[in-house]
Formats: C-alpha cells, structure tokens, sequence
C-alpha cells in the first residue's frame, strides 16, 4: 500500500458519497445518474462486463491494467447497490460478521 493511499482515507466511502450526490445530478452531465436512472439490469450488466474484463486482464494483461479494471470494478459494484438500495454499510457489516472465519466454515454456515 502505497503512502499516498492511506491518506486518502476510506475512498470507497468517499466514492459511495459520490455516487449517491450524483442520484441528484443531472443525467446529461452524469454517467452515474445515467446508469442510476437504467435501472437495477442496467447496472448488473454494467458490473458483470467489467468483472470480465477484470478477468482477462488477471490472466493475460499487465498488472497495471488489472488496477485499472478492479477499479472499474469496484465503482460499478457501488453503483449497483446504490440501485437496489443495498448499504454500503450492511455489506461491511457483512463482511464484518465473517471475520475470525475460515472460508471453509463461513461457507458451510451458509
């Protein structure tokens, strides 16, 4: 982790901020909104192509081109919870209650 990113403090959480502001913004002027106003479809096709290019960049692109796909990622992952109206906030909660687990176990909790 590089200097620069741990001042950046909880970007993810400065991104959902973003992300929700822009429910409010004009669709010209935003693609956030655009893809917001598409609907929950809209946003999981959006989430499930850029998880495949994230694929192919893991295994056949450079390691700078991954980041730039995981972010990718990333954003279009906020962008569809914010369109079912998931919290940000229940999926740390999730991830939370996971913690202390082993992969194994949480998976046969399931």
């Amino acid at each position: 982790m590089s200097d620069t990113s741990r001042s950046n403090g909880d970007i993810l959480l400065q991104l959902v901020m973003i992300i929700r502001n822009r429910k409010k913004a004009s669709a010209t002027q935003s693609y956030t909104r655009q893809l917001l106003d598409a609907g929950p479809n809209r946003c999981a096709k959006k989430f499930g192509e850029e998880a495949t290019e994230a694929v192919i960049a893991a295994v056949a692109e450079t390691p700078d081109a991954l980041c730039s796909e995981a972010a990718d990622v990333l954003y279009h992952l906020l962008v569809m919870l914010e369109s079912r109206g998931v919290d940000y906030e229940d999926v740390l909660e999730e991830l939370a209650s996971r913690m202390g687990l082993s992969g194994l176990a949480e998976k046969a909790a399931r």
